[in-house]
C-alpha cells in the first residue's frame, strides 16, 4: 500500500494538474539576440509544479515535453526550473562548451548538505583536478582488486538468502549492496553492531536529500540525514591515519594513496568527502539496476535462460574481470534495463551565465533539470520505448546509435560517471552467481509500483517467486 505521504502527493498532483496554466516565457531574450524564449508555466502559487513532479517525475517530464518541447520551464517552491528532454537538449548541458552550467550549484539545493564536495559537486578545473586523482582508484588493476574483495561476500550472501514465493528482491538487493559497499569501499573491520550503525548513517544521509521538510528540526528526514553525515565524517576521519599507513585494496585505502601523474594527492578532508559521495553513488544506482534487471528477466524467461546458458557455458562459479566480455547477452540486457529504469532519473545544473539551449534563451541563475530517463523512453528516438527488448542493442539494430546521448544513464561530458565500469562489474558478478544458483519469475498479475528518490524504486520491495536450482 502507498504511504500516507505518497497518497497525499498523488492527491495534490491530481488537483494541480487541473490548475489553469497559461503558457508564459521564462524570460525575454536580449533584443537582437535572435534567441527564442523558453516556454512553460509556473503552476500554483509558491509550490508551482512541485507536487506533480514529486508524485511522478517521469510523467511530469513527458507531459512538459509534449506541451512545450525539449526545453521548458516550470515553477517549484518559488524557483524556476528548466527541464531538458531529448538527446540534443541534454547534450547542451552535459557538454557545457561555454562553461555556463555549474554542477555544484545545481546539486547544492538537492543533496549539498549530505554530499558536499563529492566529485559530482565540483566544477571546471577543480573537478578535473580531483577526477584525475580519483581515476587511479578505478583503473583496471584496481577493479580487479575490488572484484576479488566482493566475490566471497556475494557467495556468502546468496547462500544465506531465504528464497521463496514473494521474495522481496529490491529489499534484499539493497541490503546486499549496502553490506558489499562496507566490504569493498570501506574495507570495514568493525563488528556487526558497529557496521550496522555505519550503514544506517549512510542510509540516513541518502534519504536526507529526499526530504520535504528541509530543516534541521526534530527527528525528521533532513535532520536524520545531517546526523548520518556527521557520523560518517567522524568515522572516516578517525580511520585515515591507519589507512595511509597501510596497503589495503579497498576503495578507502586506495583513495588515501591515489596520486595523479603530477604527484597530486587528496587531503584528509578530500578523502572523507569523496568516500561519502562515492558510497552513495555506487550503492543506490547498483541496487536499482540489479533488482530491476532481475525483475525484467523474471518477466522474460527466454532471456533469463539465455543468460543462464552463457553463464553455465563459462564453467565458472564466479567471474574474473576478463570473463565479463565472455557473457555477450548480459551486456544488452543490462543496457536495456538502464534505459527503461534509469537509476538516476534527473541530474541538475545551474546556469552561472546567460546562455542558450537549442536556441532558447536561459538567463544566469536558472536551475536546470536534465532528464535522461524521459529521453530514453521517448518514441522519437526509441521504437516501442516501454518494451524491454535487449535486442535493440544488437549489432544489427543498434538503436542507441541514433544520437550519442539517446542512451545516457551514466550522464555525459566532464561529469560522466567515473564508476560506470565498477557498477557494471558489480551487477554482472552478482547476476552471474544468481543465474547459476536460482530460477525466478514474476507473478502474472503483478503491477510494478514505483516511488521516486534518487531514482525510480519499487514501493513494495519488488516481490518475485524464486527457488534454488
Amino acid at each position: 500500500m502507498p504511504t500516507t505521504a505518497k497518497r497525499l502527493q498523488k492527491a495534490l498532483a491530481a488537483v494541480t494538474s487541473h490548475y489553469p496554466r497559461p503558457v508564459t516565457p521564462l524570460a525575454d531574450p536580449p533584443a537582437g539576440s535572435g534567441l527564442k524564449p523558453v516556454l512553460g508555466d509556473d503552476g500554483i502559487p509558491f509550490f508551482g509544479n512541485t507536487f506533480e513532479a514529486l508524485s511522478d517525475p517521469l510523467k511530469s517530464a513527458m507531459q512538459r515535453f509534449e506541451r512545450y518541447g525539449p526545453v521548458s520551464w516550470s515553477g517549484s517552491l518559488n524557483m524556476n526550473i528548466v527541464t531538458l528532454v531529448g538527446p540534443e537538449a541534454v547534450e547542451c548541458a552535459w557538454m557545457n562548451r561555454d562553461k555556463a552550467f555549474s554542477s555544484e550549484q545545481g546539486w547544492e539545493p538537492m543533496i549539498g548538505p549530505f554530499f558536499r564536495r563529492g566529485i559530482m559537486l565540483m566544477d571546471f578545473a577543480e573537478h578535473m583536478h580531483h577526477r584525475r586523482i580519483m581515476q587511479q582508484a578505478f583503473s583496471r588493476p584496481r577493479l580487479n582488486g575490488y572484484l576479488d574483495l566482493m566475490t566471497p561476500h556475494i557467495e556468502k550472501s546468496l547462500a544465506n538468502w531465504d528464497v521463496r514465493a514473494g521474495f522481496p528482491m529490491y529489499t534484499q538487493t539493497k541490503e546486499l549492496l549496502l553490506s558489499l559497499a562496507s566490504e569493498v569501499f570501506v574495507g570495514s573491520t568493525l563488528n556487526a553492531d558497529e557496521n550496522h550503525r555505519l550503514e544506517k548513517a549512510f542510509e540516513a544521509a541518502v534519504r536526507g536529500g529526499q526530504a520535504i521538510i528541509r530543516a534541521d528540526v526534530g527527528n525528521f528526514t533532513w535532520a536524520r540525514g545531517l546526523r548520518g553525515r556527521e557520523l560518517l565524517q567522524q568515522y572516516f576521519r578517525s580511520e585515515i591515519p591507519a589507512r595511509r599507513a597501510g596497503s589495503g585494496d579497498d576503495l578507502f585505502s586506495v583513495l588515501c594513496h591515489s596520486v595523479d601523474d603530477e604527484g597530486n594527492a587528496f587531503s584528509d578532508k578530500d578523502v572523507v568527502n569523496h568516500m561519502i559521495f562515492v558510497m552513495m553513488a555506487a550503492h543506490d544506482t547498483s541496487t536499482i539496476a540489479l533488482s530491476m534487471m532481475v525483475h525484467h528477466l523474471g518477466r522474460n524467461p527466454q532471456w533469463q535462460q539465455r543468460l543462464r546458458d552463457e553463464s553455465l557455458a563459462l564453467g565458472k562459479d564466479t567471474l574474473d574481470y576478463d570473463d565479463l566480455s565472455a557473457l555477450p547477452s548480459m551486456e544488452p540486457a543490462f543496457k536495456e534495463t538502464l534505459r527503461i529504469n534509469a537509476p538516476v532519473g534527473m541530474l541538475f545544473r545551474k546556469t552561472v551565465a546567460d546562455t542558450d539551449i537549442l536556441g532558447h534563451y536561459v538567463p544566469a541563475g536558472t536551475l536546470i533539470a536534465i532528464h535522461p530517463w524521459a529521453t530514453m523512453l521517448r518514441e522519437e528516438w526509441w521504437p516501442n520505448p516501454t518494451t524491454w527488448d535487449p535486442e535493440r542493442f544488437s549489432p544489427e539494430r543498434r538503436e542507441d546509435k541514433v544520437h550519442r546521448f539517446a542512451w545516457a544513464p551514466f550522464g555525459g561530458g566532464a561529469h560522466k560517471c567515473i564508476g560506470l565500469y565498477f557498477g557494471g562489474m558489480e551487477v554482472k558478478s552478482i547476476l552471474h552467481q544468481m543465474l547459476l544458483r536460482f530460477e525466478w519469475s514474476v507473478p502474472a498479475d503483478y503491477t510494478l509500483d514505483l516511488e521516486y528518490g534518487t531514482g525510480p524504486t519499487p514501493a513494495d520491495g519488488l516481490p518475485i517467486d524464486i527457488r534454488r536450482r
